[in-house]
């Protein structure tokens, strides 16, 4: 917990944050200077002294208690500050750290779970430092301090004081052995139920149309109802603890004056019974002061468990390493080609025993198309997925301008490529900056977004919204049409004017007219840049330079169309299967 608070202090924090212990000290010096000024004025009053003194005194006392208040807003002021500061380094941090995750890293860590860590938990931690950390400051120093005055007044007011801290810390105990386990358990179960609104929230349309409200419902109340059970649990453990410090409060004081009554009782002559009362008052409230600093660690043990096991899954997540390590090759003195060659290439997932491709071998030169067709499953998302380096390979290489692709640094990687998923994805912003999204080495203008548009065939409907490129994207995109989207996507790739180009399926969603325009387009524009097209259609791919049959991970099939029609059996019954014998030319 504190590793990841202090860790990330910066110079100006930690100046801070010993001004935090210098005002602490000031406050308790001035706190425990109040009831020695007390014991002045009983002793002035029960000797009949003069008013003037009891002022004076009492002006002191006055002066402590506002000074007091004073370095205690200043302490305040400082932590809540800190609290703030660090909280939002943590968020960004654990915002920065998620980009550079692979989806393998993201496996290890539900998306639900990411968010938990990056609003609830850094709150906690926040928390904590705002309210807590002062509290672990004070509390301590204002016990020894106490202790240390009271502790030669009198053996039996110091063992009343000793036994009720000793019945506090008791029930302290007690409580956090069955409440700390219950705050890891809490969190893992705010995880989810993020799960279960954030499925409900995204799939509401298919929910929607299958009836399936009551389902969902149920499926919420169960998560719901779980983090409440043990919200529950924990609040009413922790709810032992005020009553029983009042108790503690209150006996003690009953019992320091009974103690006191025997004493002074006891005691000879009235000069010594006068001693005695005031020492009584002073002890009263050091005691006090005692347990009020035990008090606070009850504020600490409520906070810090809690803010304990937030701040280790946060670390989790900075501490991760992410598995697509970065490489330091200079591009500059590459010749800039795009030619792209797969040696002996096999992967699987990690933990997997089954490979996804296996001894995958081509070479994609400068300017070709390269299409790659399969049944579904058999990896031809995964061999886009390499190249973007969002997985390394298992065995083998893939090399791009005759260099090994980890050696790429992977911003310089990723300004050479342009790609489109299979699922198209926009963001809540202009058409012309989903257009011109991210860095890119080429110069963003509204005449590139134009041109990228009326390439992708995006360009007329486009041009008939009402603001044309700068009318508005919801978000994910959900004010335009599947296809719309997915030429939009395809338009931002080209709009980089990349080396090599990846389309992964991105024709799904369109008419053959728009697919058969769209492809006489790119074909046109993307000479001497290397295109990489996963598709399910023959007509999308047949006009490839080269085209790659998959099945089961293997290359079962290469070449043109026409020879695969002649040499590949898979590829013809794919063929087949969409376009009539007759149309094949009778083959």
């Amino acid at each position: 917990m504190f590793k990841l608070i202090f860790r990330k202090l910066s110079a100006k924090e930690v100046f801070l944050a010993l001004g935090v212990v210098v005002f602490v000290i000031a406050s308790i010096w001035l706190e425990l200077k109040v009831p020695s000024f007390m014991a002045e004025i009983t002793k002035i009053l029960q000797t009949g002294g003069k008013t003037t003194l009891i002022l004076n005194n009492g002006l002191f006392m006055l002066l402590c208690a506002l000074a007091c208040s004073a370095c205690s807003v200043c302490a305040s002021f400082c932590v809540s500050y800190l609290g703030a500061n660090v909280a939002k380094r943590l968020r960004f941090l654990m915002f920065e750290k998620v980009q550079e995750f692979s989806p393998n890293d993201f496996s290890k860590f539900a998306i639900p779970s990411l968010i938990t860590r990056t609003t609830n938990d850094i709150l906690h931690v926040q928390n904590f430092m705002s309210r807590g950390l002062l509290v672990c400051v004070k509390a301590p120093i204002m016990a020894v301090w106490a202790i240390s005055i009271i502790a030669g007044k009198s053996w039996q007011w110091t063992t009343a004081t000793a036994v009720g801290v000793v019945c506090l810390v008791l029930m302290l105990t007690f409580v956090l052995m069955f409440a700390i386990p219950k705050f890891k358990v809490i969190q893992k179960q705010t995880d989810e139920l993020n799960q279960a609104t954030r499925e409900n929230l995204t799939g509401v349309r298919v929910v929607r149309a299958y009836n399936a409200e009551a389902f969902e419902e149920a499926k919420f109340d169960r998560a719901n109802k779980k983090v409440t059970r043990t919200n529950l649990f924990v609040n009413r453990v922790m709810g032992i603890i005020s009553p029983f410090i009042s108790i503690i409060n209150n006996g003690l004081a009953l019992a320091v004056y009974l103690i006191g009554a025997v004493i002074i009782n006891n005691a000879v002559g009235d000069a010594a019974k006068l001693v005695l009362f005031s020492d009584m008052i002073v002890f009263t409230s050091y005691a006090m002061q005692v347990i009020m600093s035990f008090m606070m660690f009850s504020v600490i043990f409520i906070m810090l468990p809690r803010a304990t096991i937030s701040a280790k899954r946060v670390m989790e997540v900075l501490d991760t390493a992410p598995s697509i390590k970065d490489g330091k090759l200079d591009v500059s003195k590459l010749k800039k080609k795009g030619e792209i060659e797969f040696k002996n290439v096999s992967f699987k997932y990690p933990g997997a025993e089954d490979y996804i491709l296996k001894d995958i071998s081509f070479v994609a030169k400068e300017g070709q198309n390269i299409a790659i067709i399969g049944p579904t499953g058999c990896g031809k998302s995964t061999i886009v997925n390499l190249i973007t380096r969002f997985y390394d390979v298992s065995e083998g290489e893939i090399l791009i301008d005759g260099v090994n692709i980890k050696k790429f640094k992977l911003k310089d990687l990723y300004n050479r490529v342009g790609y489109v998923p299979q699922k198209a994805y926009l963001f809540s912003d202009t058409v012309a900056n989903n257009v011109n999204y991210g860095e890119s080495l080429v110069e963003k203008t509204d005449a590139n977004v134009l041109e990228a548009l009326e390439i992708a065939e995006a360009d007329e409907f486009v041009l008939k919204m009402k603001n044309g490129i700068a009318s508005q994207i919801v978000r994910a995109g959900h004010n335009v049409s599947g296809g719309q989207k997915q030429r939009l996507s395809i338009a931002r790739a080209i709009a980089r004017k990349p080396e090599i180009l990846l389309l992964d399926d991105c024709f799904s969603a369109l008419d053959f007219k728009t697919d058969k325009n769209l492809r006489e387009n790119i074909g046109k524009w993307s000479t001497g840049v290397t295109t990489f097209m996963v598709a399910q259609r023959i007509g999308t791919i047949q006009d490839a330079d080269l085209i790659l049959v998959l099945d089961k991970g293997e290359i079962v099939g290469r070449g043109k169309h026409e020879e695969l029609l002649e040499t590949c059996e898979l590829y013809k019954e794919i063929a087949e299967s969409q376009i009539s014998k007759e149309a094949l030319g009778g083959k």
